[in-house]
This record gives structure tokens, sequence and C-alpha cells, in this order.
């Protein structure tokens, strides 16, 4: 396991009112040399829950290309809202 770098906690209750804990965790590796030779770091997307985790590792470009568009998503949903926040107040 590499470095973890953010951890986002989610917690949200089931049909029962039972709470449950939701993890996103950002973990890194840095760069290394192999026989002379540069090699790239890992990012590793961890996620955990009660029961269960899953972890997906991802080339610099790759967490990029994912980082770009999580990006361009929320800046889109918070401009939603904010578009919706002035049509109630107009």
């Amino acid at each position: 396991m590499g470095n973890v770098e953010d951890e986002i906690i989610h917690w949200w209750k089931d049909e029962k009112g039972e709470s449950h804990r939701n993890a996103l965790r950002i973990e890194r590796e840095d760069c290394t040399e192999y026989n002379g030779f540069p090699r790239d770091g890992i990012v590793t997307v961890r996620i955990l829950n009660t029961v269960s985790q899953q972890a997906i590792k991802l080339s610099p470009d790759e967490a990029l290309r994912i980082s770009t568009q999580l990006l361009a998503v929320a800046k889109e949903l918070l401009n939603q809202k904010r578009d919706l926040w002035q049509k109630c107040d107009g």
C-alpha cells in the first residue's frame, strides 16, 4: 500500500435507519528506477465500506484523465445548482 493522500468519508443510513460508512481513499506510490530506467508512480483509488474494499491502480495519465472529467462534471453540477438558486431568489 502506498501513502494515503486523502480520504473522503461518506455516512449513510439504510432502510432500517442503521448508519453505514463508505470511504474513498486516494493513495500514491512514488516513481522509481528499475534497471536504470525511470518508472511511473501509481495512483490507487480505493473504495472501502463496512464489508469489503475494492481498488484500482492507475498510471499518472489515467489519473489525470479521471480528475479532469470529475472536475468538469462537478463544475457543471455546481453551476446548475447556482442557476436553480437564482430562479428561486428571482
